[in-house]
């Protein structure tokens, strides 16, 4: 009897593409293997509802304005000057390829999305980590009205024709702006997107706007560069990293040392971030803003938002 049930038929696209995807997938598990089982784990987990949605069509041109959109993604008009911070706004933070990222997957969905942005005038990268440097959302945030700052040896990963500017910055080296100035200082951290690129930088930035100044700390375990950031002008607001501390304690700093660092440079409020966004660490996803409003004590006013989609203003 003739079997007429044939084999699936394997063109030279297919091959290329199977191929493609293990190769892809065999560069996130070396360089990061526990993210991809992570990963694998997520696949059936469904992303929640974010439980505020800020209205930056309402916040004026004089003061500063912020609202937390997510793990590091920062959205700020500082007189005018509209910044975002590392965004992400894709459902997975990894490696794409086409229309599919092989990566870890959100716990909350971004309080915006990109097509609800206010014009982005600045985009701050603080380092190449996926969950910083998400490809995707920085071809949709492109725009020529749109500069870019980020760490050195980076640029390579844009598309820097499609922007304003794009800006490198090694620690000490400033960018100038109509508005204000961005200058970038040294963090602890590490900046290989792939882990084999060692020579890509990391930074975290000292924004200064009218009469406004702030810190956006990008990732960071504890240092005490952040003194040398002190003046006889406070920092307005600080932006500090409080999650991934349990087992990466080496590269990540505990919620009571970005408290630390953050009065070490003499921030006045605070936004904790790189929490509660993707689970990229073994401590539960509560406890870093628990700790750091523990570690404020009798200050937790200085804690100006605590929930992404929640806004701040001074």
């Amino acid at each position: 009897m003739r079997n007429n049930h044939r084999p699936p038929r394997w063109t030279r696209r297919t091959v290329l593409a199977a191929a493609g995807l293990s190769s892809v997938a065999a560069i996130v598990y070396g360089s990061y293997p526990s993210l991809w089982n992570r990963a694998l784990d997520d696949l059936n987990r469904p992303i929640i509802p974010v439980p505020s949605i800020p209205d930056p069509r309402r916040w004026p041109d004089t003061g500063l304005h912020a609202a937390w959109l997510g793990h590091s993604t920062v959205l700020l008009k500082c007189e005018g000057f509209t910044i975002l911070t590392d965004p992400i706004f894709s459902d997975r933070a990894g490696i794409s390829m086409g229309p599919v990222t092989l990566g870890v997957k959100r716990l909350v969905a971004p309080a915006l999305a990109c097509s609800e942005l206010p014009k982005i005038d600045l985009i701050l990268l603080s380092h190449a980590h996926m969950d910083h440097f998400d490809i995707p959302s920085l071809r949709r945030l492109e725009s020529r009205r749109t500069s870019v700052v980020t760490a050195s040896k980076t640029r390579d990963l844009l598309r820097p024709e499609r922007y304003a500017k794009v800006r490198e910055l090694h620690w000490g080296e400033e960018a100038r702006f109509n508005a204000g100035l961005v200058r970038a200082f040294e963090v602890s951290h590490w900046g290989s997107r792939l882990r084999r690129d060692k020579w890509r930088g990391y930074n975290g930035y000292l924004v200064e706007a009218g009469r406004f100044r702030l810190v956006f700390a990008g990732d960071t375990a504890y240092t005490p560069e952040f003194r040398k950031l002190r003046s006889s002008r406070s920092i307005d607001l600080a932006i500090m990293p409080i999650g991934c501390y349990n087992p990466w304690h080496r590269n990540h700093c505990t919620p009571e040392e970005a408290w630390r660092m953050g009065n070490d440079a003499g921030a006045r409020h605070f936004i904790p971030v790189h929490h509660r966004t993707f689970t990229l660490s073994s401590e539960p996803a509560w406890e870093p803003l628990t700790r750091f409003v523990a570690a404020a004590r009798s200050e937790t006013e200085r804690v100006s938002i605590r929930e992404i989609g929640q806004e701040t203003h001074l």
